[in-house]
Formats: C-alpha cells, sequence, structure tokens
C-alpha cells in the first residue's frame, strides 16, 4: 500500500471514530476562544513556571538540616542565637546572598498566585458548566491539582523553620494525632519520634522539591493534552455550536497573547515581590516548641482549616481508654475530605440529575441560565469565606474591639445560615436576571423617547438590541421602533431551574 493511500486510510478511520487528526499544520492552526475568563489556567501555568525556576535557584543555598548551629551572619537581632540549620540557610539567603531575598519573595508571591488561579479557574469551569461530558476527567485532575497545590505550598512555607511556620507544623502534628488508631504512628514517622523531632524538615524538602512538583507537572501535561484533544469549550455566539471552536489560531495570534500574559505574570510578581514584603521570617525568630508568635495566621489558602478549628465546640470521647478529639478530627480530616469528595463527584451527580450525561457539551453556560448550580457555587464560597474569617478572629476581635468569644458565636451561627441564605438570593438573583434580560430582548431598549397614542396615552419607544455580552442571546427583534408587539425569544430550559 502507497504511502498515500495509507494517509488516505488513517483520515478515514479517524474520521468514522470522531477522532481529531492533529498534523504539524492541523496543530498549529488549532482555534483558541477569546475571553479573559479562558486565562486564568494560563496565570496558574506560568504561575508554576516562575515557581520551578525560583525554586531551583534556591536549592542551591538552602539547607534541609534540623541540627542546631549559632547564628553569625548579617542580621544583627539574631547573632549569637541557637537556631536549626534550615532558619540559618533561610536568613542567609536572604540578608548574604545577592538577590537572594527577591528570589525568596518571588517565590512566594508566585505561590500564592499559583493557588489563587487554580482557585478561581475552577470556579470559571465550575459556573459555566465546563465540567460537562466530555471533560469530566479534566475536572478531576483540575480538583487533584489544587489539593496537591495546597500540601506543596504547605511544606514549602514549613520549610524556613521559624516560629511561625513551627505553629503550623505544630497544629499539623495535632492534626495527625486526632485520627483513631493509626494518627500516633503517623505523627512518630513524620516527625522522627515525639514532637518536635530531627526530621520533620528533611522529610519536608524532598516532598517539596521533587515528588509534589513532579506530580503537579505531569497533571498540568496531561491536562493540556486534553485541552489539546477534546477541544476549547467556548460561549454561545454567531457561528458557535457544539461542533466547532471559532477564536484565534495557536500560531501566531494565541502564541503571541500567551507569551505577552506570560511576560506579564512574572513581571508583576518580581514587581510585587520587590515592592511588598511577605513572610518576614527573620522577625518571628527560630521555633522553639515553647513559644507560639502573637497572631500566627498561615497563608490564604489553608486559613480556611485554621478558622474550622477554631469554630469547633471542645468535644471530646472517650472509648476504651482512648480519646477521640472531634474538635480537631471533624474540622482537619472530616471535613476536607468531605469538600474534595464533593468537589469529584459533583459533574457526575449533576450530569445524571439533568440528564446531560448522553450528549457531550462544549458550550459554556451563563451563570444566571443554571440559578440552582450557581447558587451552590455561591454558597460554598460564602461558606468558604465565612471558614476565612474565622481563622482570623482573634485579630478581627483585636482591630473591632469585640469579645472573641461573642465573634466566635457569631460566626458559627453564619457558617450555617449565611451559605443557606446565599443561596436562596442567588438562585432568585439569577432568576430574576433571565426574566429581565428575556423583557429587554421582546422590548428592545428604550430610547427616551415618550410617543403619545390616538387614544391620549402614553408610550416609551424602543429600538433593537445591538450589543450583547458573552454567550448571551441574539434574537432579531422586528417592529421594536413601531410599536409592533415582538416575539419573546425561548431561551434554553434546563432541568435545575
Amino acid at each position: 500500500m502507497s504511502r498515500t493511500a495509507r494517509r488516505a486510510e488513517r483520515l478515514a478511520d479517524a474520521a468514522d471514530a470522531r477522532l481529531p487528526v492533529l498534523e504539524g499544520g492541523t496543530l498549529l492552526r488549532k482555534a483558541f476562544p477569546e475571553h479573559w475568563s479562558f486565562f486564568l489556567g494560563e496565570l496558574a501555568l506560568y504561575s508554576l513556571l516562575l515557581l520551578i525556576l525560583t525554586g531551583v535557584w534556591l536549592t542551591f543555598f538552602f539547607q534541609p538540616e534540623m541540627r542546631e548551629v549559632v547564628y553569625t551572619g548579617s542580621y544583627v537581632p539574631l547573632q549569637g542565637v541557637a537556631m536549626s540549620a534550615a532558619f540559618d540557610s533561610t536568613l542567609h539567603i536572604s540578608f548574604d546572598v545577592r538577590g537572594g531575598l527577591l528570589m525568596r519573595q518571588t517565590h512566594h508571591w508566585a505561590a500564592l498566585v499559583f493557588v489563587a488561579a487554580i482557585g478561581l479557574h475552577l470556579l470559571r469551569i465550575f459556573f459555566t458548566g465546563a465540567f460537562r461530558r466530555p471533560r469530566e476527567l479534566n475536572w478531576a485532575i483540575g480538583v487533584t491539582l489544587f489539593m496537591l497545590s495546597l500540601a506543596e505550598g504547605f511544606a514549602g512555607y514549613s520549610l524556613p523553620d521559624d516560629l511561625l511556620s513551627g505553629t503550623g507544623l505544630r497544629i499539623a502534628q495535632g492534626i495527625m494525632t486526632s485520627i483513631p488508631v493509626v494518627g500516633t504512628y503517623l505523627a512518630f514517622f513524620a516527625f522522627g519520634g515525639e514532637y518536635p523531632g530531627h526530621d520533620i524538615i528533611t522529610r519536608l524538602y524532598p516532598l517539596h522539591i521533587l515528588l509534589l512538583p513532579g506530580a503537579l507537572i505531569a497533571l498540568v501535561t496531561a491536562h493540556l493534552i486534553l485541552v489539546f484533544h477534546l477541544k476549547h469549550t467556548q460561549w454561545r455566539g454567531p457561528g458557535r455550536t457544539n461542533r466547532n471552536v471559532l477564536g484565534k489560531p495557536l500560531y501566531p495570534q494565541f502564541t503571541g497573547t500567551s507569551a505577552g500574559l506570560s511576560l506579564t505574570v512574572f513581571g508583576v510578581l518580581v514587581l510585587l515581590s520587590g515592592l511588598a514584603q511577605i513572610n518576614p521570617v527573620w522577625t518571628y525568630g527560630p521555633y522553639r516548641p515553647d513559644q507560639v508568635s502573637t497572631g500566627s495566621q498561615p497563608d490564604w489558602y489553608v486559613g480556611f482549616l485554621e478558622g474550622a478549628l477554631r469554630l469547633v465546640p471542645p468535644w471530646e470521647t472517650n472509648v476504651a481508654g482512648h480519646t477521640v478529639m472531634w474538635n480537631v478530627l471533624l474540622p482537619a480530616v472530616v471535613l476536607p475530605g468531605l469538600l474534595f469528595a464533593v468537589l469529584y463527584a459533583y459533574p457526575f451527580v449533576e450530569q445524571r440529575l439533568t440528564g446531560e450525561w448522553r450528549h457531550e457539551q462544549h458550550l459554556c453556560d451563563r451563570p444566571r441560565e443554571r440559578p440552582v448550580r450557581t447558587g451552590l457555587g455561591v454558597a460554598g464560597t460564602v461558606f468558604y469565606g465565612v471558614l476565612l474569617l474565622a481563622g482570623a478572629n482573634d485579630i478581627m476581635a483585636q482591630v473591632f474591639r469585640v469579645s472573641v468569644d461573642a465573634l466566635t458565636w457569631i460566626l458559627r451561627v453564619a457558617l450555617v445560615a449565611a451559605p443557606v441564605l446565599a443561596f436562596l438570593v442567588t438562585r432568585w438573583l439569577c432568576r430574576a436576571l433571565t426574566a429581565a434580560e428575556r423583557e429587554r430582548l421582546a422590548e428592545g431598549v428604550p430610547t427616551g423617547d415618550i410617543r403619545q397614542s390616538v387614544t391620549g396615552g402614553y408610550e416609551s419607544d424602543h429600538e433593537p438590541v445591538e450589543s450583547f455580552r458573552s454567550g448571551a442571546p441574539r434574537r432579531p427583534l422586528t417592529g421594536a421602533r413601531t410599536g409592533t408587539p415582538a416575539r419573546t425569544p425561548r431561551a434554553p430550559e434546563h432541568p435545575d431551574r
């Protein structure tokens, strides 16, 4: 069989199987839709790239050891103070290595933006329904990326062995020991013996620079391959269907836009690192088990766990001589487990309830078109926000001069009531916006002109709608200027209404 015949047969087989055959030219012409929300994933990607670059540089100077040394570096207030080699090397990077402090702060800022970008990207996918068939696997990969990024951030945050991160590790040890039966063994293994042990930094280091980054890079690669294979979602509009994608070709238009975004991300993060101080470990001092820094607050992405720990009452149960600490087990182990279980299961549950699992969905929903899903998303976001506020209840009590106990009870009530209220208000608002939009399409846009009818009444003059947001329905409105009733366009009905 000739080469031409084999190629024709391969193309025919791929067409029959409805699978794209991407050759060099086809790949370079692959279309990517234009909308700002579609760049949140790229923001996470370029933050990760900057994390890798700065992290590799930092490994040349950081010493992941817990052996005790006496500080003799440039920072005078800590000279002569006993500390771990890890904290000593962190101070050395910050004050004695040229550009070291800038690299440390760039690494930390990039980590915060990376987690935030993944979270916002997941919210965009959730509210627009981009997790539906055939993208359930990519949603699961995104949720796993978010979970691993939290673990990676906490591991890196703990490496300097300063008083603030040491307090976080003490909380982590308490969470481990709250797990029935195996908790004590887990804590002994992680810390290398009775707390504080001598191995926790040594064991966190390979986890932070090798295992978790390797898993993140592998999952990001799989995510991008699936995006290319399944094609990108897009907003509804003229010429857009489930069978095509309209937008910029990969090369050169989209590549140029993406390259510009990468340089912007790098520039903004480096500028932010040079102007805004973050994690000044020298002001906290080295970690000592008998001390806790005042106003200890973790990085924002684990603040919801801190808030959950502060809100749960001191519940304990004694079973066969063993104490089960519900006030730690429920907020720090059960709650995160349930959260991620719901995130993994949601695409399959919604599609079963709505019947959409039978067909592929390549067009994005507008949040107002799915009031139940949008209400659930807003309720979950409010639930997270209340926990995040609770993680700083001591700071808020001091700033606003209120009782910590009273504020804690307010947040406990809000944790239950606020998500329910948010769901109801959001669902009502979505339905109201949809109704207002239908009326606007049916009657047109008021021109401000008033006409008097032959019967003596007054009517407002209207003109057809000419500006539309992404994904908004577009229907020609005839007779809007002359006052002839226009036909009301039917919006697509969804089962979750």
